[in-house]
Protein backbone atom coordinates (compact mmCIF):
# COMPACT_ATOMS: atom_id res chain seq x y z
CA UNK A 1 0.00 0.00 0.00
CA UNK A 2 0.76 3.90 -0.37
CA UNK A 3 1.33 4.36 3.10
CA UNK A 4 3.46 0.79 3.91
CA UNK A 5 5.61 2.67 1.39
CA UNK A 6 5.86 5.93 2.28
CA UNK A 7 6.87 4.51 5.98
CA UNK A 8 9.15 2.15 4.52
CA UNK A 9 10.78 4.99 2.38
CA UNK A 10 10.59 7.31 5.92
CA UNK A 11 12.66 4.60 7.77
CA UNK A 12 14.91 4.23 4.75
CA UNK A 13 15.90 7.42 4.70
CA UNK A 14 16.65 7.37 8.80
CA UNK A 15 18.38 4.57 8.94
CA UNK A 16 20.58 6.29 5.93
CA UNK A 17 20.99 9.88 8.00
CA UNK A 18 21.74 7.97 11.29
CA UNK A 19 24.22 5.69 9.48
CA UNK A 20 25.75 8.98 7.79
CA UNK A 21 25.50 10.53 11.55
CA UNK A 22 27.70 7.78 12.92
CA UNK A 23 30.03 8.12 9.85
CA UNK A 24 31.11 11.67 10.59
CA UNK A 25 31.53 10.37 14.14
CA UNK A 26 34.11 8.58 12.96
CA UNK A 27 35.78 10.86 10.59
CA UNK A 28 35.67 13.12 13.45
CA UNK A 29 37.12 10.89 15.91
CA UNK A 30 40.11 9.82 14.00
CA UNK A 31 40.71 13.75 12.74
CA UNK A 32 41.01 14.58 16.55
CA UNK A 33 43.24 11.73 17.38
CA UNK A 34 45.54 12.41 14.49
CA UNK A 35 46.01 15.91 15.33
CA UNK A 36 47.13 14.69 19.26
CA UNK A 37 49.29 12.29 17.86
CA UNK A 38 51.00 14.78 15.20
CA UNK A 39 51.19 17.29 18.17
CA UNK A 40 52.49 15.19 20.24
CA UNK A 41 54.78 13.26 17.71
CA UNK A 42 55.35 15.10 14.79
CA UNK A 43 53.96 14.94 11.14
CA UNK A 44 56.37 11.71 10.15
CA UNK A 45 53.98 8.30 10.20
CA UNK A 46 57.82 6.91 9.58
CA UNK A 47 59.01 8.50 12.66
CA UNK A 48 55.61 8.44 14.77
CA UNK A 49 54.45 4.94 15.89
CA UNK A 50 51.43 6.10 17.16
CA UNK A 51 50.47 7.94 14.03
CA UNK A 52 51.37 5.16 11.83
CA UNK A 53 48.80 3.27 13.87
CA UNK A 54 45.70 6.08 14.00
CA UNK A 55 46.55 5.79 10.13
CA UNK A 56 45.91 2.29 9.73
CA UNK A 57 43.16 2.56 11.95
CA UNK A 58 41.31 5.23 10.07
CA UNK A 59 41.77 3.57 6.72
CA UNK A 60 40.40 0.36 8.40
CA UNK A 61 37.39 2.69 9.47
CA UNK A 62 36.83 3.70 5.77
CA UNK A 63 37.81 7.71 6.97
CA UNK A 64 38.72 9.45 3.35
CA UNK A 65 42.21 9.91 2.40
CA UNK A 66 41.72 13.44 2.36
CA UNK A 67 40.35 13.66 5.51
CA UNK A 68 43.15 12.03 7.73
CA UNK A 69 45.52 14.61 4.87
CA UNK A 70 43.92 17.66 5.62
CA UNK A 71 44.09 16.35 9.86
CA UNK A 72 47.93 16.11 9.71
CA UNK A 73 47.95 19.16 8.09
CA UNK A 74 45.63 21.21 10.50
CA UNK A 75 47.62 19.80 13.66
CA UNK A 76 50.35 22.67 12.60
CA UNK A 77 48.04 25.39 12.29
CA UNK A 78 48.71 27.62 14.93
CA UNK A 79 44.88 28.10 15.69
CA UNK A 80 44.55 24.34 16.73
CA UNK A 81 43.47 23.58 20.33
CA UNK A 82 44.66 20.63 22.71
CA UNK A 83 42.79 17.74 22.55
CA UNK A 84 41.98 15.78 25.69
CA UNK A 85 40.45 12.08 26.37
CA UNK A 86 37.40 12.24 29.03
CA UNK A 87 35.12 9.65 29.99
CA UNK A 88 31.30 10.96 31.84
CA UNK A 89 28.71 8.55 33.62
CA UNK A 90 25.28 8.87 33.79
CA UNK A 91 21.89 7.17 35.06
CA UNK A 92 19.06 6.84 32.55
CA UNK A 93 15.45 5.18 32.62
CA UNK A 94 14.45 1.99 33.82
CA UNK A 95 17.96 0.78 35.49
CA UNK A 96 20.11 1.51 32.08
CA UNK A 97 23.59 3.35 32.36
CA UNK A 98 25.37 5.00 30.32
CA UNK A 99 29.04 6.08 29.64
CA UNK A 100 29.96 8.81 27.73
CA UNK A 101 33.80 9.18 25.71
CA UNK A 102 34.58 12.88 24.67
CA UNK A 103 37.28 14.18 22.90
CA UNK A 104 36.83 18.14 23.44
CA UNK A 105 39.90 21.26 23.01
CA UNK A 106 37.69 22.48 25.43
CA UNK A 107 37.04 20.52 28.83
CA UNK A 108 35.15 23.10 30.26
CA UNK A 109 32.62 23.81 27.48
CA UNK A 110 32.02 19.72 27.29
CA UNK A 111 31.19 19.00 30.38
CA UNK A 112 28.73 21.58 31.28
CA UNK A 113 27.07 20.21 27.44
CA UNK A 114 27.18 16.71 28.52
CA UNK A 115 25.88 17.58 32.13
CA UNK A 116 23.24 20.14 30.57
CA UNK A 117 21.65 17.50 27.91
CA UNK A 118 21.59 14.76 30.72
CA UNK A 119 19.52 17.03 33.13
CA UNK A 120 17.25 18.11 29.88
CA UNK A 121 16.74 14.38 29.16
CA UNK A 122 15.85 14.30 33.23
CA UNK A 123 18.96 11.63 33.49
CA UNK A 124 21.08 11.59 36.34
CA UNK A 125 24.92 12.78 36.52
CA UNK A 126 27.00 10.23 37.67
CA UNK A 127 29.82 10.53 40.08
CA UNK A 128 32.79 8.88 38.45
CA UNK A 129 33.75 5.33 38.54
CA UNK A 130 29.63 4.56 39.61
CA UNK A 131 28.62 3.26 36.26
CA UNK A 132 32.19 1.85 34.88
CA UNK A 133 33.08 -0.45 37.11
CA UNK A 134 29.43 -2.36 36.19
CA UNK A 135 31.48 -2.84 32.60
CA UNK A 136 34.76 -4.60 31.55
CA UNK A 137 36.66 -3.13 28.83
CA UNK A 138 37.01 -5.33 25.55
CA UNK A 139 38.77 -4.87 21.89
CA UNK A 140 35.43 -4.78 19.47
CA UNK A 141 35.82 -5.36 15.89
CA UNK A 142 32.94 -4.89 13.25
CA UNK A 143 32.85 -6.80 9.93
CA UNK A 144 30.56 -6.20 6.99
CA UNK A 145 29.92 -10.06 7.02
CA UNK A 146 27.77 -12.93 8.61
CA UNK A 147 30.75 -15.02 10.41
CA UNK A 148 30.57 -18.54 10.87
CA UNK A 149 31.41 -18.76 14.76
CA UNK A 150 33.05 -22.11 14.31
CA UNK A 151 35.69 -21.11 11.81
CA UNK A 152 35.80 -17.99 13.76
CA UNK A 153 36.52 -19.70 16.82
CA UNK A 154 39.27 -22.36 15.00
CA UNK A 155 40.60 -19.42 13.59
CA UNK A 156 40.66 -16.99 16.72
CA UNK A 157 42.64 -20.53 18.75
CA UNK A 158 45.22 -20.62 15.84
CA UNK A 159 46.49 -17.13 16.47
CA UNK A 160 46.09 -17.84 20.32
CA UNK A 161 43.11 -15.90 21.29
CA UNK A 162 41.92 -17.47 24.54
CA UNK A 163 38.63 -14.76 25.25
CA UNK A 164 36.05 -13.95 21.93
CA UNK A 165 32.36 -13.12 22.02
CA UNK A 166 30.54 -13.32 17.92
CA UNK A 167 27.38 -11.13 17.86
CA UNK A 168 24.87 -9.73 15.28
CA UNK A 169 26.03 -6.36 14.02
CA UNK A 170 23.93 -3.12 14.54
CA UNK A 171 23.77 -3.35 10.26
CA UNK A 172 22.47 -6.28 8.40
CA UNK A 173 24.39 -9.08 7.42
CA UNK A 174 27.53 -7.92 9.89
CA UNK A 175 28.93 -9.22 12.94
CA UNK A 176 30.66 -7.98 15.95
CA UNK A 177 33.62 -9.95 17.73
CA UNK A 178 34.47 -8.87 21.38
CA UNK A 179 37.75 -10.00 22.66
CA UNK A 180 40.47 -9.11 25.17
CA UNK A 181 42.04 -5.62 24.48
CA UNK A 182 45.44 -7.47 24.77
CA UNK A 183 44.48 -9.65 21.94
CA UNK A 184 43.25 -7.67 19.80
CA UNK A 185 45.65 -7.86 16.94
CA UNK A 186 46.16 -11.54 17.33
CA UNK A 187 41.68 -11.46 16.61
CA UNK A 188 41.97 -8.94 13.90
CA UNK A 189 44.79 -11.70 12.08
CA UNK A 190 42.48 -14.21 12.94
CA UNK A 191 39.21 -12.68 11.20
CA UNK A 192 41.49 -11.58 8.35
CA UNK A 193 42.68 -14.99 7.84
CA UNK A 194 39.22 -16.05 7.11
CA UNK A 195 38.99 -13.51 3.97
CA UNK A 196 37.87 -10.18 5.65
CA UNK A 197 40.06 -7.37 4.89
CA UNK A 198 38.02 -4.22 5.88
CA UNK A 199 37.59 -4.74 9.72
CA UNK A 200 36.87 -1.51 12.09
CA UNK A 201 38.48 -1.94 15.26
CA UNK A 202 38.05 0.30 18.79
CA UNK A 203 38.12 -0.83 22.40
CA UNK A 204 34.32 -0.66 24.08
CA UNK A 205 32.67 -0.98 27.51
CA UNK A 206 30.74 -3.91 27.70
CA UNK A 207 27.90 -4.32 30.30
CA UNK A 208 28.43 -7.35 32.71
CA UNK A 209 24.86 -7.43 33.64
CA UNK A 210 22.75 -5.75 30.68
CA UNK A 211 19.14 -5.12 31.60
CA UNK A 212 16.05 -5.28 29.88
CA UNK A 213 14.28 -1.99 29.89
CA UNK A 214 9.87 -0.97 29.27
CA UNK A 215 9.52 -0.11 25.59
CA UNK A 216 8.93 3.27 26.93
CA UNK A 217 11.81 3.82 29.45
CA UNK A 218 14.00 2.14 26.01
CA UNK A 219 12.74 5.25 24.14
CA UNK A 220 13.70 8.00 26.82
CA UNK A 221 17.30 6.61 26.90
CA UNK A 222 17.36 6.46 23.50
CA UNK A 223 16.48 9.98 23.55
CA UNK A 224 19.11 11.02 25.69
CA UNK A 225 21.63 8.54 23.37
CA UNK A 226 20.79 10.79 20.35
CA UNK A 227 21.09 14.42 22.08
CA UNK A 228 24.46 13.50 23.05
CA UNK A 229 25.65 11.91 20.12
CA UNK A 230 24.47 15.80 18.71
CA UNK A 231 27.34 17.10 20.48
CA UNK A 232 30.31 18.20 18.88
CA UNK A 233 32.94 16.90 21.79
CA UNK A 234 30.84 13.31 22.29
CA UNK A 235 32.85 10.98 20.39
CA UNK A 236 30.36 7.57 21.59
CA UNK A 237 28.05 6.66 23.91
CA UNK A 238 28.06 2.95 25.69
CA UNK A 239 24.87 1.52 27.47
CA UNK A 240 23.67 -1.45 29.63
CA UNK A 241 20.34 -2.36 27.43
CA UNK A 242 19.71 -5.53 26.17
CA UNK A 243 16.79 -4.60 23.75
Amino acid sequence: SPLFMGRAAAVRAATKAKTDSKKAKVNAFYGKKIIMAVKQGGPDPNGNRQLAELIKQAKANSVPVDNINRAIKRASEANIGDYSESTFEAYGHGGASFIINVLSDNANRANSEVKSTINKQKCKFAESGSVLFMYDRKAKLEVNAVLDEDELLEAAIEAGCDDMELLEGDEEGSSIVYADPGEASSMLEAIKSLGHEEVRMNLAHVSKAPVECSEEDFELNMKLIDALEELNDVDSVEHNMSN
